[in-house]
Parts: structure tokens; sequence; C-alpha cells
């Protein structure tokens, strides 16, 4: 199998470090991977496809069986009578405004058809703020983007909730981080499963969990800790006298967040 991405690292949205780790597993299990190549050309024949590839200056070429195509995500905003109403669409999105009200009285968006992150559960949510907003409720509250989990469902999983580390650097944070390896951890030891990493990312001036990035058995079960944790506005003290159940995957939540302040214990 050959992965084509033209950015210059798979998982681009993914903290660096896990995208590199997830790149090293990808390849250990046979895929290649080329970062930084466009697709030029797909000639198909009575057996499979040839794709012309362009990385830099050079050209190679690649025989496959099948070719899979994912190259972005555009709402299905065609064919709804959007014609002649004050509803926008702009680059392929409907715009709404913060409880996802268009500009049209009385309709309303959510998920997909109004932008980023296109995630079944961020669009869930937003259909709650919609309709408790309409209801009148005072308990709704407009999304905040960062507070959304995302889940990455390959071999090994990838999870992330928050800012990565790059992100919160580049908005001016001091930051702290933690990182704990699946290897030190005695349930991914006796599951078989000793290889990942759980990162962590914390202003250290306030303690605020900035963000979290996992890759590794279950870490799409694990996030939803990190997530309850930014939604708390959790710091780091909270979490650091939080009692974790031994013996979990979750521990490596916990020693992370130890790491991150100088105080891990299992490793």
């Amino acid at each position: 199998m050959t992965v084509v991405e033209v950015l210059d690292r798979v998982l681009p949205v993914e903290d660096e470090e896990i995208s590199a780790f997830a790149r090293k597993s990808f390849e250990k299990q046979g895929m290649k991977i080329m970062t930084g190549t466009t697709v030029t050309e797909l000639k198909r024949a009575a057996n499979g496809v040839t794709a012309t590839l362009k990385t830099g200056d050079k050209t190679a070429t690649v025989a496959a069986e099948r070719v899979v195509l994912a190259v972005g995500i555009v709402g299905n905003v065609e064919n709804l009578g959007l014609e002649g109403t004050r509803v926008k669409v702009e680059r392929g999105h409907i715009t709404v405004d913060p409880w996802l009200a268009t500009g049209e009285p009385g309709v309303y968006a959510i998920g997909d058809v109004v932008g980023p992150p296109w995630l079944a559960h961020k669009a869930s949510h937003e259909g709650v703020i919609c309709v408790e907003h309409i209801a009148g409720l005072n308990t709704a509250h407009p999304l905040d983007v960062t507070q959304v989990p995302g889940c990455t469902y390959c071999m090994p999983q990838v999870a992330s909730v928050g800012l990565t580390e790059a992100a919160a650097k580049a908005k001016g944070h001091e930051v702290r981080v933690g990182h704990f390896p699946y290897i030190g951890n005695g349930k991914a030891i006796a599951l078989g499963e000793p290889e990942g990493l759980v990162k962590t990312v914390f202003d250290a001036k306030t303690g605020e969990l900035l963000g979290a990035h996992m890759i590794g058995a279950e870490v799409t079960e694990l996030i939803q800790g990190f997530a309850i944790a930014r939604t708390l506005e959790s710091t780091e003290q909270e979490l650091i006298e939080t009692i974790f159940p031994h013996p979990t995957l979750s521990e490596m939540m916990h020693e992370s967040v130890l790491d991150a302040w100088g105080r891990v214990i299992h490793f």
C-alpha cells in the first residue's frame, strides 16, 4: 500500500510528535508513505491503475489495484432551494452565527454543511445548541471547536483534543509538555499493545490543560477524559490529584500530566 499526502506529514492536523509516531508505525506495517507529493495523473487499465506522482522535481509512477481519493470535504449545499434566500454559501459551506442561524430568518444549519471539524459528534452537539437556543434555554452555549475531540480509527488509533504544542506556542503560551509511552504501562503490555504515546500540553503559568494528544490502543475511548477536563477548565493540580484505577490504560493519562510537572512515577 502506498499513501500519498500533499502536505509535509501524515495526519497533518495532529500534533507533530503524534504524526511522526504514526508514520513510523504505518511504515512498520508495510505501508509506503510519500509526503509532499501530488498525484498528477491516473491511468486506468484492465487490471488496475497507474498513478503518476510528483515529489518536488521528481516524478514516479506507482501501479495499484485500486486508488482511493480523499481530497477534502464540502457541504452538500446543492439543490436545497437556497437560491433567492438570504442563506449565504462561502467556499462550499453555509455561513451561520454562533447559534447556527443562517441569514434567512428561521433557517438554521448544522453539521458538515457549516464547516469543520467534520465530525458526527460535533454535528450532534450543534443540533443541541441550535434547538436549545431556539427554545430560549439559558443553558445553551456557542460551540468552542477546540473542545471537540478528534478520533482517527486507524491502527494504532489516534485521538486528540485542544491545541497542539505548536499551536499553543503560536498563540503565545509558555508551555509545559508531558509524555508517557505505552511501554511503561502494565495494562498495555498485558494487552500486547506496547506501542503508543500520551502527550499533554499545559500553560506553564496557569496550569491550564491546553491540549492532549494520544496514539495507541483505545485512545479513542481515553480521549474523553481529557475532553471532560477541558470542559471543566481543569488545571494540572486537579488532574494530578485525581485517582486513576490500576491496572488501566488511563493511568498513562495521569503519568503524562505528572511528567509535564516533573513528577512522573512509573517510568
